[in-house]
């Protein structure tokens, strides 16, 4: 076995994880040599089946073939590998070199990890998701079934005592063999993002004339990749790109050793893991891409940040494993002084529904397994409000036999769900050939349209695509198709409604201006208006880019080829109005479903329906109504009545209009217009507004008029006090004031002249007889001598 700078540390390590379950936490630079001989290694002592956590396909790959190397041996004998689209692995297989997906749909498949001794997270100071996740599970497992497995978290700048805590392991420290490393930052930061190309070819020229060694370019994205390459054409050096979307034999390429000088262009994929050979130079743009979830389209997005002082630390070690190096540093050490320490754990960024689907499969609530870092609160209910939306939960949260399909199909749960809801082969086919192209980059080279039909045409050989990407989405989809049990059977079918099953929330209707569209979860999208699929009224968009809220991929949708549980969950609403000019009532009918009005029509109005419209619009139209003296002295009456028992009802105008489809409405069957409810008898109506008993006791306590010997006197009950106004003859044979409620409320007599006028007006008549009708009497004989003006009028 070779000698390696971890070699020395090793003793210590496997002495932590003995054999009753012990977990350890190891600490080592880069180029130490954890990741290919600290598994040997175990092995070699006899610590069982080993599975290695690996962030990344190509290091997955790239490290098994190593350990396999160094025993003489081919991946797939005593070492393997398995990724997503690739394996290696055999019946003689101890250490197996996974991503870290697998192991968490490894975990729910077989959730006592059966037959596996010892688990190696590899550089877990990276802190992805799914690491976070299968940390937690594999952790879980131990504390509950498996005591007896043993746990290794490994890297070379982990926060080292959080990691310890969480697995209650030692932290074992290997100081590696790390040549110097002389760090040149730029004079000044770059302007822009869009300068980075350039900066870094003019820095690699820079660097081939003044170091010895080949360069390693750290540069966030493939975009940037390409513009540096066509930046250093004619460059006296192999320039190579290195991604994760390149095809093997092109990554392969870019790890192997040449005669002449070398620049590898790479993403952050070198950054761990990975070994370079020959380089002595490192050329760090301090960029990478990393998930954010965008809190406006509740969508987890590529974005470009800054690194932290821990990734820049590891980038530049990659230059001090042979020899002397140099890391160059295209931003100021001003500005390196206020970069993060650490990069940030992806679970406090990225949308959490396919976390909260795993966690309920493996029957834990997330606040009870043990994170690294616990998931957000509020990214774990919309996660969970999302699967609930998908059928995967039910509404108390647990995984419901549809989650469990989802969770077994090992795909994002929107795809999974959109894969399930097919209903035979051809169409099954094709929502897995689709669930492939979401899942990796757009592989059209020239992107005429957003829409998914072209995408699939390419897929099938009738189009132009990037062959890599191409390659892993035909393997992928192979793959699903495999799970599905449809074969290699030719995928048939809209992929609209396929799209919209696993996207509900992203079905898009056409508003406004072309190629915009309103969401039914909320929000927009939007497409160019030269774009074809911009000419269509009812989309389900695929991707969206959060960023403007772009779509990228989307599909022609019919309303009539909705989903059955999607048509299901369409609410049929009828909205009536009244017309002013013609007095009529028309109604709307309207299929909606959420945000969106998918069907809108006119319809005949149902009697009930004209019953409604004609009391809304009275309720601001009750001057309309046929209100006689009676009925406004009836209101009134009640409003007096309402002051000594708050049981009367209110019959102020303001109440009737408020509730006018409890009092009118029944009045109105049968009706169409507002000149027909002119005919209603108000008085009648409002009187029935009260009880029996409460009309008795009105007409008793606050008649409507009067009975006197000499005739009837109504009362006015609308001024401030009530009045009974009349002849003064009226009130002859009347010896005192009548009393209301008792003598609660106060009542004035009007006396009037034969014409009409006010002889006088008091709440004591008695003393009015005895005092002042003399003088009244006197001047009413002169007016009107006609008419008999007794002396004693009480008699």
């Amino acid at each position: 076995m070779i000698y390696l700078p971890v070699t020395d540390a090793l003793p210590d390590l496997l002495h932590a994880l003995k054999p009753e379950g012990g977990n350890a936490v190891l600490v080592a630079p880069p180029g130490a040599g954890k990741t290919t001989l600290v598994p040997l290694r175990a092995l070699e002592a006899g610590l069982g089946k080993i599975l290695l956590l690996e962030p990344r396909r190509l290091a997955a790959r790239a490290a098994a073939m190593r350990m396999a190397e160094l025993l003489g041996e081919e991946a797939g004998e005593r070492v393997g590998f398995r990724t997503r689209l690739d394996s290696a692995v055999g019946p003689k297989t101890k250490i197996e070199v996974i991503t870290e997906g697998l192991l968490t749909s490894r975990l729910l498949s077989d959730p006592g990890l059966s037959g596996v001794n010892l688990v190696i997270f590899d550089e877990v100071h990276e802190r992805s998701l799914e690491a976070d996740l299968a940390l937690a599970l594999v952790r879980d497992l131990q504390r509950g079934l498996r005591p007896e497995l043993r746990i290794l978290a490994m890297s070379a700048t982990a926060e080292a005592e959080k990691f310890s805590a969480l697995l209650e392991a030692p932290i074992i420290t290997s100081e590696g063999k790390q040549f110097p490393v002389e760090h040149i930052h730029a004079k000044r930061d770059l302007m822009s993002l869009r300068d980075l190309p350039d900066a870094a070819a003019k820095a690699v020229r820079e660097a081939l004339v003044e170091h010895p060694g080949d360069i390693l370019v750290f540069l966030p994205g493939m975009a940037e990749i390409r513009r540096t390459e066509q930046a250093l054409a004619r460059c006296p050096a192999l320039v190579l790109p290195l991604h994760g979307d390149l095809s093997r034999e092109a990554q392969d390429k870019a790890l192997r050793e040449h005669q002449e000088r070398r620049v590898v262009l790479s993403t952050s994929i070198a950054e761990t893991s990975l070994t370079v050979p020959g380089v002595r130079i490192v050329i760090d743009g301090g960029y990478r891409r990393a998930p954010v979830l965008d809190t406006n389209s509740s969508l987890t997005r590529l974005t470009t940040q800054r690194i932290s002082r821990a990734a820049a630390a590891q980038r530049a070690g990659r230059a001090g494993r042979l020899g002397p190096g140099v890391a160059i540093r295209l931003w100021s050490e001003a500005l390196n002084r206020g970069l993060a320490q650490f990069d940030r754990p992806e679970i406090f960024a990225a949308e959490l529904s396919g976390l909260a689907l795993a966690c309920a499969a493996w029957g834990e609530s997330p606040a009870d397994l043990p994170f690294p870092d616990a998931p957000p609160e509020g990214a774990l209910k919309a996660a969970q409000a999302l699967l609930t939306k998908l059928g995967a939960l039910d509404d108390t949260g647990k995984i419901t036999p549809q989650g469990r399909d989802m969770a077994r199909l090992r795909a994002e749960p929107r795809l999974a769900a959109m894969m399930l809801a097919a209903q035979d082969k051809p169409t099954r086919a094709l929502a897995a050939d689709i669930a492939a192209i979401l899942e990796e980059r757009d592989f059209l080279l020239q992107t005429v349209s957003a829409d998914l039909a072209l995408r699939l045409e390419a897929l099938a050989g009738r189009g132009e695509g990037d062959r890599a990407i191409l390659s892993r989405v035909r393997q992928a989809a192979k793959i699903y198709r495999h799970r599905l049990g449809v074969g290699s059977i030719p995928g048939f079918g809209s992929p609209g409604p396929i799209v919209a099953a696993g996207f509900p929330d992203r079905i898009g209707q056409a508003r406004g201006e072309p190629g915009s569209y309103r969401l039914a979860g909320g929000g927009s999208g939007n497409l160019p208006a030269s774009d074809p699929l911009a000419r269509h009224k009812l989309i389900a968009v695929a991707a969206l880019d959060g960023r403007g809220a772009k779509i990228r991929l989307g599909a022609v949708l019919d309303v009539n080829d909705l989903p059955a549980f999607l048509t299901a969950r369409c609410k049929t609403t009828r909205d009536t109005s009244f017309e002013p000019l013609s007095g009529a009532v028309s109604v709307r009918e309207r299929v909606r479903l959420d945000n969106l009005v998918l069907a809108d029509r006119s319809a005949a109005p149902a009697p009930e329906e004209i019953q409604a419209a004609l009391a809304q619009a009275l309720s601001t139209r009750l001057d309309q109504l046929d209100w006689t003296d009676a009925a406004e002295n009836l209101c009134a009456r009640v409003a007096v009545m309402r002051g000594l028992d708050a049981a009367y009802p209110d019959l102020t105008h303001p109440a009737l209009a408020a509730s006018v489809q409890d009092w009118l409405a029944p009045y109105l069957a049968g009706m169409a217009s507002l000149k027909e409810a002119k005919s209603l008898d108000l008085y009648q109506i409002l009187r029935a507004q009260l009880s029996h008993e409460q009309a008795v006791r009105l007409d008793k306590d606050l008649p409507a008029e009067l009975n006197l010997k000499a005739g009837r006197v109504k009362i006015d009950y609308l001024g401030p006090v009530p009045v009974a106004s009349a002849r003064a003859h009226v009130f002859y044979g009347t010896d005192s004031t009548p009393i209301l409620a008792g003598g609660k409320i106060p009542l004035q007599l009007a006396l009037l002249s034969p014409a009409q006028r006010p002889i006088a007006i008091t709440a004591d008549l008695a003393r009015f007889w005895r005092g002042g009708w003399a003088d009244a009497r006197r001047d009413m004989r002169g007016r009107y001598p006609k008419h008999d003006w007794p002396e004693r009028p009480w008699e």
